[in-house]
């Protein structure tokens, strides 16, 4: 399940950054009551970028921000609760890891459901079910 964290450069550095990515996987586990399952901790990845901020815009001009995006099976996320407080613990780590260069209002987070079927794991896509077998054998 790709989590892709983007921020423009000058909110954080490089080491910070994946700092914050691997607490942010971490808890995208956690939520899922998924900490050291072995088929879905190597399946929850993270891709880091960095935008100059001339690349970032928010109403069309220049902006300083930081972007989460997970792309999930549609049963990830699904439930509010999980969506509330994972979110909101995101947040409060890009936060945290800003060191008070970004604010809250400045770091934007979304969800993307995946249709079922569509999902890859080892090279097969799987439907929901199918991962969810997959998951309980972890």
């Amino acid at each position: 399940m790709p989590l892709t964290f983007t921020y423009t450069e000058g909110v954080l550095d490089a080491d910070a950054a994946a700092a914050a990515g691997r607490k942010i996987t971490q808890a995208f586990l956690r939520w899922h009551g998924l900490a050291g399952n072995k088929v879905m901790t190597p399946n929850v990845t993270m891709q880091i970028q960095t935008l100059q901020k001339r690349d970032a815009l928010s109403g069309g001009e220049p902006v300083s921000a930081a972007w989460l995006e997970c792309k999930t099976p549609s049963f990830a996320l699904a439930d509010r609760d999980i969506q509330v407080g994972f979110f909101k613990e995101a947040t409060d780590i890009i936060e945290g890891a800003a060191s008070g260069t970004l604010p809250r209002d400045r770091i934007f987070t979304n969800l993307v459901h995946t249709v079922d079927g569509s999902w890859n794991l080892d090279g097969r896509a799987m439907t929901n079910s199918e991962l969810g077998e997959r998951i309980a054998q972890g």
